[in-house]
């Protein structure tokens, strides 16, 4: 078993605290960021950054499907954590400064991957489509940073 890493960037219209901030806002804004990879999406507790509970379910492929229950931290400035319940999982949502009016987006998720054959195709192939899935919810971030910011 080996260590498994997805990351995905973009530059946002938008100052770091707002992009942030609809980011954190997991009742109203990222229910209209998630692709259709995700389902089943319910806040359970909180709603916004530090001390959430959100539960979906993600469909990283036809065959395989992650029933994810997150509790959300804010460890410090500009992150923000998702640690996954029933699984290794962490995905970590980063947000900087990227010049006047811009802010810089990085989300990376990790996890202790199979092992074997297994393992080496996770390895292989689930960092690409992970990385599909949220550069997709980050075009939609940028749409929505970019209206806001007018």
């Amino acid at each position: 078993m080996g260590q498994v890493e997805a990351t995905t960037e973009r530059i946002v219209t938008g100052k770091p605290e707002d992009v942030f901030d609809a980011l954190a806002d997991y009742r109203e804004t990222r229910p209209r960021l998630l692709p259709r990879q995700f389902s089943e999406y319910e806040v359970r507790e909180g709603g916004d950054g530090e001390g959430t509970v959100v539960h979906w379910k993600l469909q990283a492929t036809s065959k395989r499907v992650r029933d994810c229950l997150l509790e959300v931290s804010e460890p410090s400035d500009g992150r923000l954590v998702e640690k996954d319940r029933n699984s290794s999982m962490v995905t970590t949502w980063t947000v900087t400064p990227s010049g006047e009016g811009k802010s810089r987006v990085v989300v990376t998720s990790t996890w202790t991957g199979a092992s074997g054959i297994g393992g080496f195709f996770e390895r292989t192939f689930a960092p690409k489509g992970l990385a599909r899935i949220y550069d997709e919810l980050l075009a939609k971030l940028a749409a929505e940073a970019a209206q806001t910011a007018q």
